[in-house]
């Protein structure tokens, strides 16, 4: 059978994050039927722990949690004929294929082995002092090669989150990289791979208008690909959750940029993407356009960027303003007097208290303290003492949420562009021989598209202020030391209220934290969907925790909160 005839490719995700739902993998191998499950175990934060795993023991380095996940799902797969795909070898895909290939031999299972490496750029050197991790985001060719070679099972190390999808796509379908059609079903993967990544995010979980839904257990997505590269986004028969134009389009437009959303095997074009309703929980994904890859490839470097430590104060009742300037000048005082003062100091009173409150806790406002510095010495007894000393001698009603100790090593994450040609993917296959895994021949250096034409505003008439979360769903998250923000609208008539009403400088109003820094829109007509990019709102990113949603999960939520003037005809 030829790869245009071949029945459509039915590939299941069971991770979105190393510490996700254990079950998963046996709920998506007994759930219904399947070709391929992945399961993606790697985050910015992720890349950092197991770094500090690897000091500890150069054995270790992978995700443990997929190795006890397959002590029954080895088996259930093997049944079923399921291959599975993880990224969960982390810095050493080697130990775990090693690791993987025991667990078979204890649980008698007898399965094919292969893994990916190639991404661990640290031997290279030259990265600067102190780089935990360097590892490039790979491309799905080596699970391709992989699969091409029989294995049941590829674990890899640092590749796209959709890659784990183009993969075994591209395995399935016989695409390579040539022609313009291949492009395009490569870059409709990619968009399939991007929803399915975070898991429960594309079947209700984190929704926005989660209101009316049974989200309390969803189920994990399902996509059905089509040899052009179309799909279909679905979830087993009797799981929880739901999957519509909403879920999917939300979960599109988290930790994006762009309209070109850039990868090592495509860039695909978001803004060419189609979404419609094709029956109860299936939403059909189509129209997508592909380009060659740009000619480099992200590297992601972590490192141990110093030491913090973290306070918070508890003040009840009355006199809140007050409470809190007398314990910050107390503590201000202590700083003062010590041998060194810690390099950032960082105050933030939360307001979390109400009057006449029938409950302790709800009288209770939180003064944050944090500190930092490059020396565990000036953020340690210094920051602790300064605190517990004032236990009998600051405000009335003084206690802490948990005793304050020694400082902790925060992280540093870090992005920069390497040149592709110099990255050699290799798939080691079952057999153990080596294969190569080329760069891609075309590349196209990314440039912005032209901001896209759009529909005329709604005629002028009543208004009313309410909050934008009303007609506007958001979600956000986090690229490094960015925050992305997308914005959607659930009608054409929102959508052309939202497009006009929502410019960059409307959003920097209604978020004043970003309206000091650079914000950049993008516009997703097919969408109604806008994103914000904002640089720099995270600090150095989420292993830094420069603020107190350090990976910006609720700054959506926030930007719906903010009540605007909306036209009645949409209320």
């Amino acid at each position: 059978m030829s790869p245009a005839q071949r029945r459509p490719l039915r590939i299941g995700n069971a991770s979105g994050f190393y510490g996700d739902r254990f079950d998963a993998v046996r709920e998506m191998l007994t759930g219904g039927e399947l070709d391929v499950l992945t399961g993606d175990y790697l985050a910015e934060l992720t890349m950092l722990i197991l770094g500090r795993d690897r000091l500890k023991d150069p054995a270790r380095g992978y995700a443990k949690t997929f190795l006890r996940q397959l002590e029954d799902g080895l088996g259930l797969a093997q049944e079923r004929g399921v291959k599975i795909v993880a990224n969960a070898g982390g810095l050493n895909p080697a130990g775990l294929a090693d690791a993987v290939r025991e667990l078979a031999d204890r649980v008698g299972v007898p399965v094919l082995v292969a893994h990916v490496e190639g991404d661990d750029l640290l031997a290279r050197g030259g990265w600067g002092e102190g780089v935990l991790t360097a590892n490039a985001y790979l491309g799905g060719g080596g699970i391709a090669a992989c699969l091409d070679a029989g294995a049941d099972v590829v674990v890899t190390g640092r590749v796209t989150d959709a890659a784990l999808v183009t993969g075994p796509a591209a395995h399935w379908f016989g695409w390579g990289t040539e022609s313009a059609e291949d492009l395009d079903a490569l870059a409709g993967a990619v968009v399939a791979g991007h929803v399915l990544e975070c898991g429960t995010q594309a079947t209700g979980g984190n929704y926005a208008f989660f209101g009316g839904l049974d989200v309390r257990r969803p189920g994990f997505p399902v996509a059905e690909i089509h040899p052009d590269g179309s799909s279909v986004i679905t979830k087993h028969a009797g799981t929880g959750g739901v999957v519509d134009v909403g879920t999917v389009t939300a979960q599109l437009l988290y930790e994006t940029g762009g309209a070109r959303y850039a990868g090592p095997d495509v860039t695909a074009r978001l803004d060419t993407v189609r979404l419609a309703q094709d029956g109860p929980d299936r939403v059909r994904i189509s129209g997508v356009r592909g380009e060659a890859p740009p000619p480099t490839l992200k590297a992601g470097l972590t490192r141990i960027g110093g030491w913090r430590n973290e306070v918070v104060f508890v003040l009840t009742g009355l006199d809140i303003d007050a409470k809190a300037a007398l314990v910050r000048g107390q503590v201000e005082d202590a700083l003062a007097a010590a041998k060194r003062r810690p390099a950032e100091v960082r105050w933030e009173l939360s307001r979390t208290d109400r009057p006449d409150a029938d409950t302790e806790e709800c009288a209770s406002a939180l003064l944050r303290l944090v500190v930092r510095d490059s020396d565990p010495e000036a953020v340690g007894r210094v920051v602790s003492g300064a605190a517990i000393e004032l236990a009998l001698g600051s405000y009335p009603g003084f206690h802490v949420t948990a005793p304050p100790g020694k400082g902790t090593p925060y992280g540093v994450f870090e992005a920069v562009a390497v040149d592709a040609a110099g990255v050699e993917q290799v798939a080691v296959l079952p057999d153990g021989a080596r294969v190569l895994v080329p760069a891609a021949v075309r590349t196209r250096v990314l440039e912005p598209l032209d901001a896209p034409q759009l529909s005329p505003p709604l005629p002028v008439g009543p208004t009313r202020r309410a909050p934008l979360g009303l007609v506007a769903g958001a979600r956000s998250g986090d690229k490094g030391g960015d925050a992305n923000v997308g914005v959607w609208a659930r009608s054409e008539e929102a959508w052309r209220w939202l497009a006009h009403e929502l410019t960059v400088e409307r959003f920097g109003e209604l978020l004043p934290e970003a309206g000091e820094l650079a914000v950049t829109r993008h516009v997703l007509p097919n969408l109604w969907a806008l994103n914000f990019v904002v640089e720099g709102l995270l600090g150095e990113g989420v292993a830094a925790q420069a603020r107190f949603d350090p990976q910006a999960k609720g700054v959506g939520e926030w930007l719906r909160s903010r009540h605007v003037e909306i036209p009645e005809g949409l209320l």
